[in-house]
């Protein structure tokens, strides 16, 4: 009776810890989010590492910029991230970063443009996803202080206007760019122009943390998303998406 005592109290404590845990993601960056079928990098790196402690991921989808203000009006317990805004003001507790944003300038090759440093936008115009100012105010104030600075929550309308040269450069992570550039070939059979890509700053992890209204929570996914890189299932969710192109 002792032995089912404790064996009913472990398993109670369980269920106690393990929640349903609704997330903020963006509702529009293959192939990171597929909002239609739940899927993608992001969603399943976070429902696995969350898993592992017996948490259920639960996706509710917004337009990037409302991502964080989900968050800070109490409509989901997670956020993906958030976007360059302090939330800890907010009931923030910061988890481990799961998934990189790789950012970098992407011109047509033909145009041989070389961008090093932020004089090397002058003239130019620019097409970026939404947040992109804040996040790199030091490259984008002046360009969008003089009028040629845009963002698209619709990235794959990025591809489309550089090919048109209706923009000199898009700034967009790199395998959404890739991801965007072969569906419209594949759906279209549009040959796309040959790019070259500007890296322009060094990638830090720490600005794509998801963020938790529970600190508990975030230690389990923190645990969990150790876990996972550690069996090589991280790598595999990486490889489904991207075939042979690694995790940063």
């Amino acid at each position: 009776m002792f032995r089912l005592l404790i064996l009913a109290c472990l398993c109670w404590a369980g269920m106690v810890r393990a929640a349903d845990v609704s997330m903020a993601f963006g509702e529009r960056i293959p192939p990171f989010c597929f909002p239609e079928t739940n899927s993608g990098i992001e969603v399943e790196v976070m429902r696995e590492a969350l898993a592992y402690r017996g948490h259920v991921l639960k996706p509710r989808y917004f337009p990037f910029t409302r991502v964080p203000v989900a968050f800070r009006a109490r409509e989901v317990d997670a956020a993906m991230s958030d976007l360059g805004t302090d939330l800890t003001p907010d009931g923030a507790f910061y988890g481990d970063p799961g998934v990189f944003y790789d950012n970098v300038f992407i011109s047509l090759a033909e145009r041989k443009l070389v961008i090093r440093h932020p004089e090397d936008l002058r003239g130019l115009t620019v097409i970026a996803f939404v947040g992109a100012a804040k996040r790199y105010p030091e490259w984008l104030s002046q360009v969008k202080t003089e009028g040629r600075y845009f963002e698209q929550n619709d990235q794959a309308l990025q591809v489309q206007t550089l090919q048109k040269k209706r923009y000199d450069l898009v700034l967009s992570d790199r395998n959404i760019f890739k991801y965007f550039s072969a569906q419209l070939t594949r759906t279209e059979g549009v040959v796309l122009s040959p790019v070259t890509e500007h890296s322009f700053v060094k990638l830090n992890p720490m600005d794509y943390r998801p963020v938790f209204r529970d600190a508990r929570i975030r230690d389990d996914f923190n645990a969990g998303l150790a876990a996972i890189k550690k069996s090589g299932q991280f790598k595999a969710i990486y490889q489904k998406y991207l075939g042979d192109n690694p995790p940063h």
